[in-house]
């Protein structure tokens, strides 16, 4: 049974648990990487206001053990999915469309006029599921650097 919990900056323990996992065992599929949230990075402050700047985080449970997170926030007038990761032992549950469903139903709640994000291009996975919930892709994403794995810009109106 998959079960979704909106995360408050008090539950940032549990949105450090699954970031660092996240980073761990993904790490090219973000712009973070996991030494940016360790040593001195990994703040019990730092995690609470990453729950505060960032308007809407989720947390997906399976069988009541966390499996995955996803975020919302705004960029201009869009809101922007952030963050989705799914722990392997979730996969191919359902639990990410959920993830992707939260963050559409909040968008819609704040009367958004679209959701836009950004995946690498080699995450075929990641693409396969946001292209099921009528995402699009509209080229390379702005903030893709020389050099580095280049970053799909996609969007859902």
């Amino acid at each position: 049974m998959i079960h979704l919990r909106v995360l408050t900056p008090n539950e940032w323990q549990l949105w450090r648990e699954l970031r660092l996992a996240a980073l761990e065992e993904s790490p090219t599929a973000f712009g973070s990487i996991l030494a940016d949230w360790q040593g001195a990075g990994d703040r019990e402050e730092r995690w609470r206001q990453r729950l505060t700047d960032v308007a809407f985080n989720s947390a997906a449970y399976v069988d009541g053990k966390p499996a995955g997170m996803v975020s919302g926030g705004w960029c201009d007038h869009d809101v922007e999915l952030l963050s989705l990761w799914v722990a392997p032992f979730a996969r191919g549950r359902g639990v990410g469309d959920q993830l992707v469903e939260s963050v559409m139903a909040w968008a819609r709640e704040q009367q958004a006029p679209r959701v836009i994000l950004s995946v690498r291009d080699h995450n075929a996975s990641a693409i396969h599921l946001y292209s099921r919930h009528g995402f699009e892709a509209i080229g390379p994403s702005p903030e893709s650097e020389p050099g580095s794995p280049e970053t799909l810009f996609m969007r859902r109106i």
